[in-house]
């Protein structure tokens, strides 16, 4: 090499590693901002690939992201969100009423803010009303009402960053997939399989299983509420909605299912109608084969292979969000699961080529026989039409490209 060339590359070089360091710095920021905000970021995500399916087929009939994008949260999304916080509410009654606010005070602990301040202001609103009513004590009712009106704002606008940024996942997700194809790596390299099945799994962790908690939540509050309309008083359920919140909960646990709740609650029917009269049994026996047949059979059977598919171990997704959510609090339901994803999918495409010092490639080369098999998601990718995967290199935000350019 002769000197001149020395010379003249040295300060290319060094701009390198100078533009290298400027890229270290930012992707540090970056990493940092996304930890200060993980909670809200980890929701987001959530938020979007629960909504994703929907959004997929309004699409299909409105030809905008934007539009697309609007509707799925204004009319899916928001009245979701809306009813499972109704739901909520209605079971922390019931369980406030059954155990007692100091039970409810520890469950809150592990929720952002100052819970002190709300879970005395649940337990004692007409105390508080009382207080405010009095000049010698309205300092400390107001300073408890704010202490409330300061974790509900928090809350709300944790929730509204997580709706914003899933607001634009939808409707530029396609954009920032084409920029990923174009300057870090197409569909031919490990970079963008690893990521493909990663999008894929948690599409089918966020939308199928929590769709499928949800659905059988939904089912359990309508069977319980209206059996309680149904049956006499003396067999009645306590707390009928927050046992429908633990049934559909505890779907998560792989066979046992809602097993675990409507079976105890099935006996203790039993047991009442048993010390009310004989006649009254039939009413837990009815309890029971609806339960079975629609909060057993019918979910497991039906509801999630067609919702979910292929899904990952049904024992690993368990660990994730009982150990996320003991580990990182109320966003580790969310963050618990995207690792695991994260995880399994690196052992499946990346692991085996680092180990055995081959050159990584996008197919796998031992599979853990968890997740997405990378060679479905390649083969989708294949299937694509060539003129629409143009367009979405170019940018276009037509909405023809569909399914594919949101996999992001």
């Amino acid at each position: 090499m002769s000197p001149e060339t020395t010379t003249l590359s040295l300060p290319v070089d060094r701009r390198r590693a100078g533009w290298w360091l400027v890229a270290a710095a930012l992707a540090g920021a970056v990493a940092f901002f996304l930890f200060s905000f993980v909670g809200t970021f980890v929701l987001g995500l959530f938020v979007y690939y629960g909504a994703r399916p929907v959004n997929r087929r309004i699409q299909r009939h409105v030809d905008s992201y934007g539009i697309a994008a609007t509707v799925t949260l204004l009319f899916i999304v928001l009245p979701t969100l809306a009813l499972l916080g109704y739901t909520a509410f209605m079971a922390g009654r019931e369980l406030t009423a059954a155990v007692g606010s100091d039970v409810v005070t520890q469950v809150l602990e592990r929720l952002p803010g100052n819970q002190q301040s709300v879970a005395e202001a649940l337990g004692n609103l007409p105390g508080l009303v009382g207080q405010l009513s009095q000049v010698s004590e309205i300092r400390e009712g107001l300073a408890t009402a704010l202490g409330v009106l300061g974790t509900v704002s928090t809350g709300l606008l944790h929730l509204t960053l997580a709706l914003t940024l899933a607001f634009f996942l939808f409707r530029d997700g396609h954009r920032l997939q084409s920029w990923y194809r174009r300057e870090v790596g197409g569909r031919d390299t490990a970079a963008y399989a690893y990521l493909a099945d990663v999008d894929a799994d948690l599409e089918v962790v966020y939308f199928g299983n929590v769709l499928t908690v949800l659905a059988v939540t939904i089912a359990s509050i309508l069977i319980y509420n209206g059996y309680n309309f149904l049956a006499p008083a003396a067999v009645t359920l306590p707390a009928p909605t927050l046992l429908a919140i633990l049934t559909g909960l505890a779907t998560f646990v792989p066979l046992v299912v809602g097993k675990i709740v409507y079976l105890p609650t099935a006996g203790y029917l039993a047991w009442r109608a048993t010390a009310a009269g004989p006649d009254l049994l039939v009413y837990p026996v009815g309890f029971l084969v609806v339960a079975f047949l629609l909060l057993d059979i019918v979910p497991q059977s039906i509801v999630r292979p067609y919702i979910s598919g292929q899904t990952l171990h049904e024992g690993a997704v368990l660990f994730s969000y009982i150990l996320g959510a003991a580990l990182f609090g109320w966003y580790g339901l969310f963050l618990g699961p995207l690792l695991l994803v994260l995880v399994v999918q690196f052992a499946n495409l990346v692991l085996g080529d680092l180990l055995h010092g081959l050159p990584v490639s996008p197919a796998p080369t031992a599979r853990t026989t968890l997740g997405t098999d990378p060679a479905e998601t390649d083969a989708e990718a294949a299937d694509v039409d060539p003129a629409e995967a143009n367009a979405a290199d170019g940018g276009d935000d037509s909405g023809a490209d569909g399914d594919t350019d949101q996999r992001a």
